[in-house]
């Protein structure tokens, strides 16, 4: 299949990168990074921002320095003097390129720019159109969307989860699949040697040049095309993608809207990407799934997963149609077109639904990884809770467990030695003067913070263990203490184990 490289010429009202170090170095002067702003504004007016709230940043610019002038004109997309322009950027260059527009003695920012903190404190910056980069998707306006169905967004939560869940281990090949801004080719772009950006948009790919040369990072693939199209039958060591999820009647915003049926455009960049992984790589997505009547969820999605791959499937979140629709619509600024175009368009949205005999609508995680195991690894579970990101080695350890797990019968898991996770604390729960708990709950401060009930054993054996005995003899020396069999002891217990282990609350020290 044939790939399409994006144009070196920009889409027309676009900057060119030629000259990006230099207004990289300019930036940095200023002090216009993530540390910086927080400087300036304060936490107060710096947290306002994220909520799309900008008076508090303009009242805290109003000093006339360069720092002052870049975030008014970048941040904030006001109109600045055009001398205090100059005196902050290189010269007229930034004018030349594109980066600003002048009318008079005023200048304004072509596109947004943001900066971004690097996983290392890297100064990288984000570029993005403008009204995107403050707050994400909910900082834009709302005003033309409806007629700009190829805006970029900037940075959002959805990108930053994902950049938080990717695993960072180095490798010869990167795919960020749906590009947009290019956050996650930047990331990539740390840790592989080559990165392919891919995006329907061309505008996107476009974008994502400046934001690797405005951040100093090394130019990536650029690919126009829809899915995998673009990169046809090559394959890769990593797959990442934040790809339009959003299930709607139709494709109107390029940006969030798939332009398949329900949830297929998910369903199918998850059953394809088995065939673009390396042995031993990684494909995660963020996704939306439809709740089916008379389906389980859980058994849905286990049958997207590829042959040869071992799948983690984590839902977040579940809302029902009307509160789908509802979320959707305020991000197209349709509550703003009046009651009677909003309530067809909300009428739209419904009837999509019923007539797929959807419920609910699920968002969360989806990470492949091709072990090729002919008896592969599937979780999918529900987890609401709070996580700690970033959790891209907590996902490559799960992996990792699965894998033992699969190659460890019993006889051998007891011949094998463990250790307690670092920071996993006991709990007690019970009457105040009881002489025993009613509960002992293990409960992990890191990754996932999981908990998990457990008997006496259980927590007599995850307390002992510090990799020195093997299972067995912490068995055998539990059962004596306790009075009990301690064959029966060894039959029973390795079930106990491989829950423990597999949800990360004790880890194989082997040889």
């Amino acid at each position: 299949m044939s790939t399409t490289s994006v144009s070196a010429s920009p889409p027309a009202g676009l900057p060119v990168p030629d000259r990006a170090a230099a207004l990289r170095d300019a930036l940095l002067a200023a002090d216009f990074t993530a540390d910086g702003l927080l400087d300036l504004l304060g936490a107060p007016a710096y947290a306002a921002l994220a909520r799309s709230e900008t008076v508090p940043a303009l009242r805290a610019t109003r000093g006339g320095s360069p720092l002052d002038t870049l975030v008014r004109l970048f941040l904030l997309q006001q109109p600045v003097a055009y001398e205090h322009a100059r005196a902050a950027l290189p010269g007229d260059e930034a004018l030349e390129d594109g980066w600003l527009t002048r009318t008079g003695a005023e200048v304004c920012a072509a596109v947004d720019v943001r900066p971004y903190g690097g996983p290392e404190g890297q100064d990288w910056f984000i570029v993005s159109d403008l009204g995107c980069a403050v707050g994400g998707a909910g900082g834009a306006s709302g005003q033309g969307r409806q007629a700009d169905t190829a805006m970029v967004l900037g940075v959002g939560g959805a990108s930053t989860t994902l950049a938080g869940l990717t695993v960072r281990t180095p490798v010869a090949s990167a795919l960020d699949l749906g590009t947009g801004s290019g956050i996650q080719a930047l990331h990539a772009a740390q840790h592989a040697t080559r990165v392919t950006a891919t995006d329907l948009n061309p505008r996107a790919l476009a974008f994502t040049r400046l934001t690797l040369a405005l951040s100093g990072a090394p130019e990536a693939e650029l690919r126009e095309g829809s899915l995998y199209e673009p990169v046809g039958s090559e394959t890769y060591d990593l797959i990442v993608s934040n790809p339009p999820f959003v299930i709607s009647p139709g494709a109107r915003l390029t940006y969030r809207d798939g332009g398949m049926g329900g949830d297929d455009l998910c369903r199918t960049l998850v059953q394809q990407a088995g065939a673009r992984l390396n042995e031993g790589g990684y494909a995660q997505f963020l996704a939306n799934w439809q709740h089916v009547e008379g389906e389980e969820w859980q058994e849905r999605l286990r049958s997207w997963v590829p042959r040869g791959c071992d799948a983690w499937i984590v839902q977040r979140e579940v809302q029902d149609v009307t509160q789908y629709a509802e979320l959707w619509l305020r991000d197209a600024g349709d509550h703003r077109t009046g009651s009677e175009a909003y309530a067809e368009r909300y009428g739209a949205w419904l009837d999509e639904f019923e007539a797929r005999k959807t419920k609910a609508i699920g968002f969360g995680w989806i990470t492949l990884y091709k072990s090729g195991s002919e008896q592969p690894s599937v979780t999918v579970e529900e987890w609401p809770h709070p996580v700690e990101q970033p959790l891209g080695e907590a996902i490559r350890a799960h992996f990792a467990r699965q894998e033992y797990l699969r190659t460890h019968d019993d006889a051998a898991l007891l011949a094998d030695r463990f250790r307690l996770a670092d920071e996993v604390v006991q709990e007690q729960v019970g009457l105040p003067g009881a002489e025993d708990p009613e509960h002992v709950v293990l409960r992990q401060n890191r990754g996932m913070r999981r908990a998990t009930t457990v008997d006496t054993v259980g927590a007599g054996f995850a307390g002992v263990c510090d990799g020195q005995l093997d299972a067995g003899r912490i068995l055998d020396a539990i059962a004596q203490l306790i009075g009990e069999d301690p064959v029966q002891l060894r039959d029973r217990t390795p079930e106990s184990i491989r829950m423990l282990v597999g949800q990360g609350f004790l880890e194989p020290v082997g040889e």
